[in-house]
């Protein structure tokens, strides 16, 4: 399964979601940021490349739907739900992840 994980800037949420996911067999996964200033910006090719789109907050989903409507038929869209007040790999947002995760993924909770 291919999961693209998106926040704002591409810097604490999205890059921790990525590095805990890396390690589950069976998902490819990149992350990505929806603002214009993002370490690594979203794209149509990386949102036709995912079977899954996990984002951080509702508005992440609205910015997406909107510039990638056409590209968007076919892949879920799910909300973490995670506000933007974390460090990477800060341990209260792993822990937050590990719970999340499993309620989008295929993977077990820990």
């Amino acid at each position: 399964m291919k999961v693209l994980v998106v926040c704002n800037r591409n810097r604490l949420r999205s890059p921790t979601t990525e590095r805990i996911l890396s390690d589950v067999p069976g998902i490819e996964v990149i992350s990505a940021g929806a603002a214009k200033d993002a370490e690594l910006r979203v794209g149509g090719d990386l949102v036709q490349w995912a079977d899954i789109i996990l984002v951080m907050k509702k508005v992440h989903a609205r910015k997406l739907k909107d510039r990638f409507k056409e590209h968007l038929a076919n892949i879920p869209i799910k909300v973490l739900g995670i506000p933007d007040n974390y460090s990477y790999m800060q341990k209260e947002l792993v822990e937050l992840l590990e719970k999340r995760l499993p309620k989008h993924l295929a993977i077990p909770e820990k």
